[in-house]
């Protein structure tokens, strides 16, 4: 489980150094189109991502518990982690059994621009008002959930859903305003090229939070019902506070990148 949280960051990496191998790539964006496999294998890892930080909550609560009360809770959560890992790693191997180095690719430039159809262009075709304001609605239900949870111990299945719709939020707002912030740039909304050297690899420091945030919200709603089991009683609630707080921590962290970011650049989109 935890090669698949390294595995992630190690595949999004190595695509953006493999940039410079194909024609037409400028990032990341452009090593995945380099043929049908690469973004839906982003999409699987990304997956396995969180139900392997999931798993590994789970079972760290288990351990403390002297009968193992949720042996079968994560084993059978194994029959569904490992299918979904069969499927990224057969993806993965796909993608690059199948990568051509005479293959001319499209990047972000053809991507990302709000006149094109898909899921990217609708990203950033998203108003940058409206795009900042999601995250901060949505935000505000996160950190009200989560001192909820944190401090009486209930609600958790609410922050779990709050944190997965900020993550949403979070991310059309990178894509529709955040990027070009960084890039000081309006039309540019990659959200990968954040990631290169001559951005000072700024994205990082708001993937690597928002994610970590994203994972831990789950792993505390999910343990919520655990509390009623008798061998977990005594540890369950302070690993619940922690998980809970690191989410917080986390998300605060990302939100506290976002403005700095916004903060520190000569691009000027409101007043």
């Amino acid at each position: 489980m935890l090669t698949q949280l390294l595995s992630l960051l190690l595949f999004v990496f190595n695509a953006d150094r493999m940039a410079t191998l194909f024609v037409g790539a400028m990032c990341a964006v452009g090593t995945l189109n380099a043929n049908a496999y690469g973004f839906p294998t982003l999409y699987a890892k990304i997956a396995v991502f969180f139900v392997a930080t999931m798993w590994l909550i789970l079972d760290q609560a288990d351990r403390t518990g002297r009968d193992y009360p949720l042996t079968r809770v994560k084993y059978a959560l194994v029959t569904v982690i490992v299918p979904l890992v069969l499927s990224a790693s057969a993806l993965e191997l796909s993608y690059f059994l199948y990568l051509r180095a005479d293959v001319i690719t499209s990047c972000c430039s053809a991507e990302f621009p709000p006149e094109t159809e898909g899921i990217a262009a609708e990203m950033s075709g998203v108003g940058p008002a409206a795009a900042l304001m999601r995250p901060a609605a949505t935000g505000a239900a996160v950190a009200i959930s989560g001192a909820v949870s944190h401090f009486f111990g209930r609600g958790g299945m609410v922050f779990f859903a709050a944190g997965a719709v900020f993550f949403i939020a979070a991310l059309t707002a990178i894509v529709s305003v955040i990027s070009g912030y960084i890039y000081e740039h309006p039309n540019h909304h990659c959200p990968f090229c954040v990631l290169k050297p001559e951005y000072g690899y700024f994205g990082y420091a708001l993937y690597i939070p928002l994610f970590l945030g994203t994972a831990f919200a789950p792993g505390a709603g999910a343990l919520q019902p655990c509390r009623r089991i008798e061998s977990l009683s005594a540890t369950l609630p302070a690993r619940l506070r922690r998980h809970g707080g690191a989410a917080l921590v986390a998300y605060v962290v990302f939100g506290l990148v976002m403005l700095w970011t916004i903060y520190r650049s000569r691009l000027i989109l409101f007043g």
